[in-house]
């Protein structure tokens, strides 16, 4: 294969104070839960891990949080949950008067990124509590695999996810090259920007994805070997568990959706109506619904995500 950051070496789980897993209740979730209870048992660091799920309130299929919650009790780990304070997803949506898209993802930044680093304070704080003295190491680990799209085909493994306050070796390099920049008016290369990562000063904070360049066939071969329940959107046939209605999502994929969910596909059009606008540029939610109302649902899994 031809990825980016594919060496076989795990990261030093006993160099890190907090293991947070990052949890949808979906497939590739699940099967990085179980890649990661086998390192976290070999290294000994099982109660380091925490589980953390970004509840999406009604955009989220039915049930998702709960089975998140039952995952993280199936390998005895801590679960918690966090949430975007004020509106949730949909309504969001209404607030700004436009739906994310491939260029301006709003809704994972606003909903789970931000969120999630809440969580990652609040871990630190407790460290600091119980008289931790040196900067807390987090290791933040995904699910997120290459096969998904051309962007996640791009991302490394394993990353160091550094800032301007981090005050890591690199992070100083990246600093010092774009203050110079900046005085001497000149753009910095793109390979020493300054990054915008959850590190700071309190915490040291690396990613990492333990089943990047893992095959579709890999992930279900790992969530059967865990015995953990999945999710019965995938024996409906949906390709993944995002947001019911991802903007990233293929039509087929959509269109199944909206067979699915049929209301919440209408709360969704009510809305494309109401902000005037479109759902995709290529696609409309009253299309997406006129379609699965002439479609007959079909017991065959939709084939892709994306395309």
């Amino acid at each position: 294969m031809d990825l980016p950051g594919l060496e076989p070496e795990v990261p030093d789980l006993t160099a890190y104070d907090w293991i947070i897993a990052n949890i949808s209740g979906g497939k590739d979730s699940l099967a990085m839960m179980y890649e990661l209870a086998r390192q976290a048992r070999a290294a000994n660091v099982m109660d380091r891990v925490v589980c953390v799920h970004a509840d999406l309130g009604d955009a989220e299929w039915p049930g998702t949080r709960e089975l998140a919650e039952e995952h993280a009790a199936f390998f005895g780990w801590r679960f918690e949950v966090v949430a975007r304070n004020g509106s949730g997803l949909i309504d969001r949506i209404e607030e700004r008067g436009m739906f994310p898209d491939a260029s301006n993802r709003w809704c994972t930044s606003d909903f789970k990124r931000g969120p999630v680093r809440t969580l990652m304070t609040r871990l630190v704080r407790e460290l600091l509590a119980a008289n931790h003295r040196d900067q807390v190491r987090i290791l933040n680990v995904m699910g997120l695999r290459a096969d998904e799209s051309p962007a996640r085909r791009r991302l490394l493994a394993f990353v160091h996810d550094g800032a301007r306050t981090c005050p890591c070796p690199d992070c100083r390099r990246r600093r010092t090259i774009s203050d110079e920049a900046k005085r001497n008016k000149r753009p910095v290369p793109k390979k020493d920007k300054i990054r915008h990562g959850a590190s700071n000063t309190l915490r040291h904070v690396d990613t990492w994805l333990p089943v990047h360049a893992w095959s579709t066939a890999d992930v279900w071969s790992a969530v059967w070997a865990s015995g953990a329940r999945s999710h019965p959107a995938y024996a409906a046939g949906m390709p993944r568990l995002s947001c019911v209605f991802c903007v990233l999502a293929s039509r087929p994929a959509l269109v199944r959706a909206a067979q699915l969910q049929p209301d919440l596909a209408a709360r969704y059009a009510r809305v494309e109506k109401k902000t005037g606008h479109r759902f995709r540029n290529d696609l409309t939610m009253a299309e997406i619904i006129a379609e699965a109302a002439a479609t007959p649902l079909r017991a065959t899994p939709v084939a892709c995500w994306q395309g």
